[in-house]
């Protein structure tokens, strides 16, 4: 039977990015487990965002593009319900020694993570704007 830390780190696969010896410690977390996690978990990302907006801001359609990127970039700058929610999502899928090594420097590496969250979101501005039904 797999351990539960060899399960994770097969699902979420390999290292994104670069990882060199001069690499600081939250790049190589960055690169070796946010990003696969972000990557693996991108559509459930998608959906609990249009959840919220759908709970929580149903004018967010009729915003222009310029509009949609800010309030995507606010919503999870300020909503600390819902940041933590979207950490959870992330965090669930660490390791153990990944979440030893979160835990010493969560403050850099919850930035970085909701950094990469907030572009890979906005990035994907469109796929928000095929849920439209209010108009």
């Amino acid at each position: 039977m797999e351990t539960r830390d060899t399960f994770i780190t097969s699902l979420r696969g390999t290292t994104i990015g670069s990882v060199s010896e001069s690499s600081s410690s939250d790049e190589k977390f960055q690169n070796q487990t946010l990003r696969p996690i972000l990557k693996l978990q991108n559509d459930l990302f998608v959906e609990v965002f249009k959840n919220h907006i759908s709970k929580h801001k149903n004018d967010f359609y009729h915003y222009s593009v310029a509009k949609k990127l800010q309030f995507i970039e606010n919503t999870i700058q300020k909503d600390i319900k819902f940041r933590n929610a979207l950490k959870g999502i992330v965090i669930g899928l660490f390791t153990i020694d990944e979440y030893a090594t979160y835990i010493l420097n969560s403050s850099s590496l919850n930035k970085r993570m909701m950094n990469m969250l907030i572009e890979r979101l906005k990035s994907q501005v469109l796929l928000f704007e095929a849920i439209d039904t209010a108009s």
